[in-house]
């Protein structure tokens, strides 16, 4: 049977990749929402409910029809390909790459979650922390993005001090443009 589903491998990796592209742009763009409704909550009435009440539209949507399906059909368009080729769960590279999709799995719940809080009018997080925990997405992105492109050519060590690279990099631009934010 296994071997009969084998020519559509590269099938099953072209829908992988584009909805990992989709899943990936629902994410960005569901935080930026987050971070908007949160700005919103400090708004005069009657900005504030009809922004809150649009937000939460939005983001309900969102989740709903792309964000959600979109990890769904990429983690299942994934377990297709490894079923086809299991010989690829014996490689290092691929058990790094799951790893860092578990923590994206991880990320995609608690974003979930957020959308949630919010909705029901609780905002434990500030607009600087959600900027913040947007650009974790980002770290994901880049670090399945290289493991998958470089395999086994990158020295483990080299690729985490690069990933930590990143992250810092991120952080200290989200902290200038809060500083810019501030100043305007």
């Amino acid at each position: 049977m296994i071997e009969a589903l084998l020519p559509y491998y590269y099938y099953f990796l072209a829908v992988h990749v584009v909805f990992v592209i989709s899943w990936m742009a629902g994410l960005f763009y569901i935080l930026s929402l987050f971070i908007y409704h949160t700005e919103a909550n400090d708004k005069p009435e009657p900005e504030k409910s009809i922004l809150l009440n649009q937000f939460v539209k939005m983001e309900t949507t969102l989740w709903k029809i792309i964000c959600a399906p979109a990890m769904v059909i990429s983690v299942l368009a994934g377990a297709s390909m490894l079923t086809l080729h299991p010989f690829l769960l014996q490689m290092d590279w691929m058990l790094v790459k799951l790893g860092f999709v578990v923590g994206l799995l991880i990320y995609h719940f608690i974003c979930q979650n957020i959308a949630k809080q919010l909705k029901n009018g609780l905002f434990k997080l500030s607009s600087f922390q959600l900027r913040l925990w947007r650009e974790l997405a980002t770290i994901f992105m880049i670090a399945i993005v290289f493991v998958v492109i470089l395999k086994n050519a990158v020295n483990w060590i080299y690729g985490l001090i690069g990933i930590m690279g990143v992250a810092m990099a991120i952080m200290i631009a989200v902290k200038l443009y809060k500083n810019y934010r501030l100043k305007k």
